[in-house]
């Protein structure tokens, strides 16, 4: 490609938050690699506002890009790959401004570098909307130095030169060179200020826009180690932990000797520090001899208050508290008690969703060696930045004095935002004097995790003699101390439909917990969905409406004192009738027993709709057909075949959660232990997906999570028009579905 300095030809949104590198400063530094190559290294400048996601990550974001003498290139993946694709779409985006040939790149993964790397981490759908341009001005601004390079050594205008697949070309006098052979010379231009140079106009894309496969798929196929219970260190050994069932006890005995007689065993101790329950490690010589031995602790516990708490009990006070004023508004426009009292046609409901577990396929693990008071890991985390310092914290050492080596994730969908394993491990290494191992079992994983959390809604809407919305109460009752939720227990204030009815009302109480919860994909509206596009269905039933028709009536008259929607109605109702016109929503004949239900939601900056169609059975029996969803997640899809595979994970998560999926408690412990009673979606369940972009001129946005909640709601509205039966709480297994 030629470059152009006259203008910039790529397009940006105004909201800095999602194009971070708009109004800071990104600056690259080049110097020379031995054999004459070139290293391009780029920091970028977040002293301004900072993103919300990146608050705590620092000052700055970083990037490298190496290039050979004899041309093959070398792109360090920064983030941490979750499953999501982002160790291939980065480097894609540096390459694509590179403008060399994918073929010849290799992806490296970064470790934690708090020096040179912001924004490392993997949660919140962020990567796309972080990178997507402070990635490619790397990259251009490396084919910018390679230019000059080459504009130099032939003593012509860098403006006539081009380039094209890692060679620049010179038209006029036919000269071409490649990258390897300008490397060296590259290394020694003043890098130009990246904010100045132009970026491809989408038409130009040759990598960008390209189905290419992840670049760890030959080692997945092959089963090349990886993942972070690949890692093997010399000398180690393998440590298992017993733990108290009941959140926040304390040890009271432990037979560490009958543990340390066991054969193979190397030493048993009990631990505790911030962040971690109590236990008692266990350190063998292979993994399965120090599990076995745990059960010889015999291990006795101080349960506290929490041991007193059940799902029974939850239930039995947010039946009692509904009955009560809410402990707090949150949100009221008009006068939503009077008009429902007045109105000729009312929905009362009650809706109820379960706890949930992250039940990521790779159980949790880490590798760590404490060693003259410096802490090495090898962990599969999400907050790599953030574990260090909790790491560090533990054992006493500052932040710098941890190297954190970061393994690909075999799923954590929000579980390894939180770092207590690491904690454990350098704990344990630290007492221990040698490096160690710890792996959790599916048990352990299941019974001690941080917990998408459950919650009631006490529903009440009306609408008026002409079938349009009128009003909407919600009483939400949820889990806190109060005055703060549990963590991933809130709702949103400017959730839909609050800024599209007339008279609305949310207004919350909570019931105590002492049961740890975290983020689950897409936390907060994996649940609140459901609720509301439910409820949504209900009301337009009740009015005798199309429930497509019903919600494009909505979001078509917005009232602008209510204040912020929360949403842009318009990109939802494009994705909405997208996804009902590929579904052939209202022209298809369906067999008595099949329906088709329709969903849509916003979060994490993806507008989704989604339509289901399932077959119920007369006895019951479910089985969902198909699904077809529409997304926007903005005007480019950088990797289809990662964003295809992301959309449909997420819908298949959706699903299976909807389906049969709950934790349940008894005495302050978790009832559910491994996949005979935490059942996840099976293979034979799985529907064919249809996935359709909807492009809109808006910058780039992520694809992680914005897909999985429209999918329980869109199958409980299906199962409502194949049945007539009304899901108002989860999991579908619970429930009697047959009819006559």
């Amino acid at each position: 490609m030629a470059i152009d300095m006259s203008h910039d030809h790529s397009k940006t949104t105004n909201d800095p938050s999602l194009n971070p590198s708009l109004d800071r400063r990104l600056f690259v530094q080049a110097s020379a690699l031995a054999g004459g190559g070139l290293l391009l290294g780029a920091r970028l400048d977040l002293t301004g506002a900072a993103h919300a996601a990146a608050a705590d990550a620092g000052a700055s974001l970083s990037a490298y890009v190496s290039l050979a003498a004899d041309g093959s290139v070398s792109i360090v993946a920064q983030n941490p790959e979750i499953g999501q694709g982002v160790k291939t779409m980065l480097p894609m985006l540096i390459a694509e401004e590179l403008d060399v040939d994918w073929n010849r790149v290799q992806v490296e993964q970064g470790d934690l570098d708090t020096k040179n790397f912001r924004g490392q981490m993997a949660g919140g759908s962020m990567a796309t909307p972080m990178h997507w341009e402070s990635m490619r001005r790397v990259g251009a601004t490396g084919r910018a130095m390679l230019v000059a390079a080459a504009a130099k050594k032939w003593g012509v205008d860098a403006g006539e030169c081009e380039t094209e697949a890692g060679v620049v070309r010179h038209s006029k006098s036919s000269r071409e060179a490649t990258y390897g052979e300008l490397a060296a010379d590259a290394a020694q231009v003043t890098a130009p200020d990246p904010k100045s140079l132009p970026l491809k106009d989408a038409k130009d894309y040759k990598i960008i826009g390209q189905r290419l496969p992840g670049v760890d798929n030959p080692k997945l196929f092959t089963g090349q180690p990886l993942f972070g219970i690949d890692t093997e260190v010399e000398g180690m050994v393998y440590a298992a932990i017993e733990r108290c069932p009941v959140p926040g006890g304390k040890l009271a005995s432990a037979d560490l000797a009958a543990a340390k007689a066991e054969p193979g065993v190397v030493d048993a101790f009990a631990i505790e520090g911030q962040g971690i329950p109590a236990g008692v490690a266990v350190l063998a010589d292979s993994w399965w001899t120090a599990k076995g031995a745990r059960k010889k602790l015999n291990a006795t516990w101080d349960e506290g208050e929490i041991a007193s708490r059940s799902s029974e009990g939850f239930a039995q006070q947010a039946e009692e508290l509904s009955k009560q004023a809410p402990g707090r508004s949150m949100k009221k426009n008009g006068d939503p008690t009077a008009e429902i009292a007045k109105a000729s046609k009312t929905v009362e409901g009650a809706y109820f969703y379960p706890f949930l577990a992250h039940s990521p396929l790779e159980p949790q693990n880490c590798t760590a060696h404490f060693k003259d008071g410096k802490l090495e890991l090898w962990a599969p985390t999400q907050t790599p930045q953030q574990g260090a310092a909790q790491v560090a914290g533990a054992v006493g050492i500052t932040p710098a004095d941890v190297t954190l080596h970061l393994t690909r994730m075999g799923g954590g969908f929000g579980r390894r935002l939180y770092n207590d394993p690491l904690i454990e491990a350098s704990l344990i290494s630290k007492q221990a004097g040698k490096p160690i191992k710890l792996v959790w079992t599916r048990e352990d994983d299941t019974r001690h995790d941080l917990y998408r959390p459950g919650g009631f809604h006490y529903m009440k809407g009306a609408v008026d003699k002409k079938g349009k919305a009128l009003a909407w109460s919600d009483h939400f009752v949820t889990f806190g101390d109060g005055k703060r939720f549990a963590d991933s227990a809130n709702m949103r204030s400017t959730e839909f439909p609050q800024a599209f009815m007339p008279h609305f009302e949310l207004a919350a109480s909570m019931i105590p917990l002492g049961i740890p919860t975290g983020a689950l994909r897409a936390p907060t509206s994996n649940a609140i969905a459901f609720v509301i596009q439910s409820f949504i269905d209900e009301l337009a039933h009740a009015a005798g409406r199309d429930p497509l028709e019903f919600r494009l009536e909505l979001l078509a008259n917005p009232i602008a004192e209510h204040g912020k929607p929360g949403l842009d109605a318009e990109r939802t109702a494009g994705v909405l009738e997208l996804a009902a016109e590929k579904a052939g929503w209202g022209k298809t004949d369906l067999p008595k027993g099949t329906g088709q239900g329709i969903a849509f939601h916003y979060s994490h900056r993806g507008y989704f709709a989604e339509v289901v169609q399932a077959t119920v059975s007369q006895e019951g029996e479910l089985s969902v057909d198909k699904v077809w969803v529409a997304g926007d997640v903005g005007r480019q899809i950088i990797n289809p075949s990662s964003a295809e595979n992301q959309v449909e994970g997420a819908v298949l998560d959706g699903l299976g959660q909807a389906i049969e999926q709950e934790i349940t408690f008894e005495g302050g412990r978790t009832k559910q232990s491994n996949f005979h009673n935490l059942k996840l979606l099976r293979m034979a369940q799985a529907p064919p997906i249809e996935v359709h972009f909807l492009k809109s001129d808006n910058s780039p946005t992520g694809l992680g999570e914005p897909a999985l909640p429209p999918a329980p709601p869109a199958l409980c509205n299906a199962i409502f028009a194949a049945t007539g039966k009304r899901i108002r709480s989860l999991p579908l297994a619970n429930h009697d579905l047959s009819w006559a």
